[in-house]
């Protein structure tokens, strides 16, 4: 019997909380009027003990409802946020699509914006110049390669940066909603690169609503609710206690008070800087 291979991603007892203050400054002159005001707040827990492990070579989901926490947690695999407890392994190069149009230039052409997404993904120059045609007719833009990026639609965004992250060759690729955007026609060229990196031993999790998806691509994932795993394995088990959480009479009644745990953190920043 062959050795059984580590997994590509382990999640080891991880938890994640956002301080809110209660009063918000906006400015530095409010902040030098009132140097201790923001002393008072409340905090948010994003995460509770979460552990999972996702195979090697695997497509793996990550799914939950709006505040579960499965968007802070895609970004603290990706290191974009720090844990308060707990540890992340990650064995392999990793590439994340995470928000679209992050690392964009709106000043620049997409033909410069390309070249530069295509460095911070941890491509070369050369291999970002032998790979931009490839890039280019994946998105459909070639009549607007030299238009710059702040006079696209967000249609045409999601087209470049998609097709600048497949370019990559990464082991690992973190990616949030992709299917949810772009038109009819993108979505159908997404699921079929989807099939193509299926197939290629890289190792996906893939952050989704649509459970139509997660049938159809993961081979395993993972629930969280308001933070907390409650279902682990097979897709099916997971699809099934997702639709129970959505449709009971609780999650009807607790919806209107949720919120997502990005939106805090977005919020905690905004003071911050």
């Amino acid at each position: 019997m062959p050795p059984r291979k580590p997994p590509s991603v382990l999640v080891d007892d991880v938890s994640k909380s956002f301080r809110i203050p209660h009063e918000q400054m906006h400015t530095l002159k409010e902040r030098a009027l009132h140097p201790f005001r923001n002393r008072d707040y409340n905090e948010m827990h994003a995460l509770h003990n979460v552990s999972f492990a996702v195979p090697r070579g695997s497509f793996y989901g990550l799914v939950g409802r709006n505040g579960s926490g499965k968007s802070t947690m895609l970004k603290c695999l990706a290191g974009i946020y720090g844990t308060d407890s707990g540890r992340i392994y990650v064995d392999g190069r990793l590439s994340t699509f995470i928000e679209l149009g992050v690392g964009f230039n709106p000043d620049l052409a997409a033909r410069d914006n390309v070249m530069l997404n295509a460095a911070m993904l941890g491509l070369s120059r050369k291999e970002a110049r032998n790979r931009f045609d490839s890039i280019i007719d994946f998105s459909e833009l070639h009549e607007f390669v030299d238009l710059k990026i702040k006079n696209y639609s967000s249609g045409m965004l999601v087209r470049l940066a998609f097709s600048v992250m497949i370019q990559v060759d990464a082991d690992i690729l973190l990616i949030d909603e992709v299917l949810a955007v772009g038109d009819a026609n993108f979505q159908q060229k997404c699921e079929d690169e989807f099939r193509r990196i299926k197939n290629s031993n890289a190792t996906v999790i893939f952050v989704t609503h649509e459970m139509k998806a997660i049938r159809e691509f993961c081979d395993q994932g993972v629930l969280l609710e308001r933070g907390h795993v409650v279902e682990i394995g097979e897709v099916d088990k997971i699809s099934s206690r997702y639709m129970d959480l959505n449709f009971s009479d609780e999650a009807r009644a607790a919806a209107a008070s949720e919120r997502d745990a990005d939106d805090a953190a977005r919020a905690t920043a905004e003071i911050a800087s």
